[in-house]
């Protein structure tokens, strides 16, 4: 039987902007999250288990939201606590 995170070893290939793409792999490496960028390809990351997804997403994020989206992402965090 195997376990569940074998299951959910996938290569994605992730779209980012060809300007923010360095930086989104450099953090993806300093979270140990196996990825890899050729010039002018897109980035592909490796996703082990369900932390590394979030953690992705969260990458992700930060580079795509506006500043106003990532404020009052902060604010209503705030605000639930």
């Amino acid at each position: 039987m195997k376990s569940f995170s074998s299951e959910i070893e996938i290569n994605h290939l992730v779209e980012v902007n060809w300007a923010d793409r360095w930086q989104v792999y450099q953090r993806l490496k300093e979270l140990d999250i196996p990825c890899s960028c050729a010039a002018n390809q897109q980035l592909k990351v490796e996703i082990e288990n369900p932390t590394a997804g979030v953690q992705l997403w969260s990458v992700i994020r930060r580079f795509a939201a506006s500043r106003q989206d990532q404020i009052w992402t902060l604010e209503r965090c705030w605000h639930t606590r």
